[in-house]
């Protein structure tokens, strides 16, 4: 997507970019130094107002913290979803310190660690079990404590879904418990001090195709209706999975959230309410809720001249930055949107590369981008950074110092 479409998003003031209604060397100011990373309560609540637009109100939404974790931010979306879905006790922890009730907390993941188990169930968290071994464990903790746990079992579907970013249903796979064998899992564990509340099933992430994430979210609904015929008690509990992608380069189109919602109200008017009327939807979303809202800002060091080639040296990179600059080199890469933020409405006048200051050729922000030409201490702003940046990337690489956050 052209960077000039993000700059719009986030709004300028005086030539330089606005993030929360602040131009940018203010905040890069009161940040007292780059790099750092900045989300935009505003957009935040945008995205949250459109989704609630659009999709059914019967449709509950829960936020994936693994998305972005910081405290702030979680604390701010508490009072726009309607659950939270975590991946570890911190998280947890991050969870439980919100208005969010534990009940409506979703704790999902291969191996949890027993002791993790055992601080959920005696939270009362909701645990999405995905294998005999976690439900051994989830049993003993509940025993132990002298509580039902409520649980959801996470389903390895038998089938998969194009398109998506990571493929994470369908096939062998370390997440849930292959849809064939399920039967025989509940049978086994029938009366054994489990609240079952229903199933969770998650088949890919970051996918920009409506008509493909429509067709999964019906083949989930079909798995389910017949997996919940195998329920002690009528599920409660629907977790269709998100998978809604963001656009991150100029060849990447936006996700048409309008069609998917029209499949979703067809879906919980149709299927849903006939086949199972007692259960609530969920859609988990966490790039899509968030990815869009922030921004990378790192400051230029140096500007050289390498045989023709422009080189911008900037004070962040890889260690902060590891989808940006392609992930140590593993995933064909390609440019996210970035701009000279402090001077967003000058001409473009040069082509130049801009590295991070890491002693490897892989760290790389932008190649061979075309920006205005810009000059030592000039702020350079990556977009769509509110998703899987700073925890999602090696920050003790080389002994940097972690950049700031802020929710402006």
């Amino acid at each position: 997507m052209n960077p000039d479409v993000h700059v719009s998003r986030f709004g300028v003031i005086d030539g330089e970019l606005r993030v929360g209604g602040m131009r940018l060397s203010l905040l890069a100011s009161r940040m007292g130094s780059t790099p750092f990373f900045a989300y935009d309560r505003a957009l935040l609540d945008a995205r949250i107002d459109l989704l609630r637009s659009v999709l059914p109100t019967k449709v509950q939404l829960s936020y994936a913290m693994k998305a972005n974790p910081m405290p702030a931010l979680v604390q701010h979306l508490a009072n726009r979803v309607d659950r939270i879905d975590v991946a570890s006790a911190l998280e947890m922890q991050v969870a439980l310190d919100t208005v969010i009730r534990p009940g409506l907390v979703s704790f999902a993941g291969p191996g949890k660690a027993p002791a993790e188990i055992r601080q959920a169930v005696a939270a009362g968290i909701l645990i999405e079990v995905e294998s005999t071994t976690e439900i051994e464990r989830v049993i003993g903790a509940g025993s132990e404590l002298g509580v039902t746990p409520s649980v959801a079992v996470r389903v390895n579907p038998d089938f998969s879904v194009k398109g998506s970013g990571m493929r994470m249903g369908g096939g062998p796979q370390q997440f849930g418990i292959d849809a064939e064998t399920v039967p025989d899992v509940l049978r086994t564990y029938r009366g054994a001090g489990l609240d079952i509340q229903g199933f969770h099933v998650f088949a890919g992430s970051q996918n920009l195709n409506a008509s493909i994430i429509a067709e999964a979210q019906r083949k989930t609904v079909n798995l389910v209706a017949t997996l919940a015929e195998h329920l002690e008690e009528p599920i409660r509990y629907l977790n269709l999975g998100g998978g809604f992608g963001i656009p991150y380069s100029q060849k990447d189109e936006p996700l048409d959230v309008d069609a998917v919602a029209t499949n979703l109200h067809d879906l919980v008017h149709g299927e849903i309410d006939r086949l199972m009327p007692t259960a609530t939807p969920v859609i988990e979303l966490g790039r899509y809720l968030v990815g869009e809202c922030g921004v990378y800002v790192t400051r230029v060091l140096d500007r050289k001249i390498s045989r023709g080639r422009t080189y911008l040296v900037v004070d962040g990179g890889m260690h902060h930055q590891l989808a940006a600059s392609g992930n140590f080199g593993q995933a064909i890469r390609r440019n996210y949107p970035l701009v000279v933020g402090n001077r967003v409405e000058a001409s473009l006048g040069e082509r130049a590369t801009v590295v991070g200051c890491l002693c490897t050729p892989l760290d790389l922000l932008g190649d061979d981008v075309e920006l205005p030409p810009a000059e030592i201490d000039d702020l350079i702003v990556v977009f769509q950074q509110g998703a899987y940046g700073l925890t999602a990337s090696p920050t003790a690489f080389l002994g940097h110092p972690a950049p700031g956050e802020a929710l402006v």
